[in-house]
């Protein structure tokens, strides 16, 4: 089957299954390899891309549920590395091996892009749901703050390049 879906603000075809998760279609479909595969059952985070700025976990969409959604993928956060979010994790150095990062910084995204100014147990429950093994959970909550104070965490959701 065909479809046809908006990916950081382009339009795009594949071809594919109805069942094929959304995370397999980013991935193989259309080479954005930012989205990583974690467990393959929604429970560890790192897929977590935004479908209307909603974060959610790719690896249980099916491709065809996203019908005209505006999906954003860890690519079209920001294409040249400054949105707030990004500015903010580097800054703060919260990486250790990375492999969950992506699907942090999506869900850090949804999070800001509703509510600009979390608190501690704001920003812990939208996380709840992304493992890091590394446990940078501390950082990651020093890095979502500090995006706030940056203050630009939606200007460019959505807007970014897909590569």
């Amino acid at each position: 089957m065909k479809f046809r879906i908006k990916v950081n603000g382009k339009n795009r075809e594949l071809e594919g299954p109805e069942d094929l998760p959304l995370l397999w279609a980013l991935r193989d479909g259309l080479d954005l390899k930012g989205t990583k595969f974690g467990c393959g059952i929604a429970q560890c985070g790192a897929c977590t891309v935004l479908i209307d700025g909603v974060a959610r976990r790719s690896c249980i969409t099916p491709i065809s549920s996203v019908g005209k959604s505006a999906v954003t993928t860890i690519e079209g956060l920001s294409p040249d590395g400054t949105h707030a979010l990004q500015r903010a994790w580097e800054e703060l150095d919260v990486s250790q091996c990375g492999y969950c990062q992506a699907g942090q910084l999506m869900s850090a995204a949804a999070l800001l892009s509703k509510t600009p100014n979390p608190t501690d147990a704001e920003i812990d429950t939208a996380m709840g749901g992304n493992i890091c093994r590394c446990a940078t959970y501390l950082r990651i909550r020093r890095a979502v703050h500090r995006a706030a104070e940056l203050g630009k965490t939606t200007a460019s959701v959505g807007t970014g390049g897909d590569r």
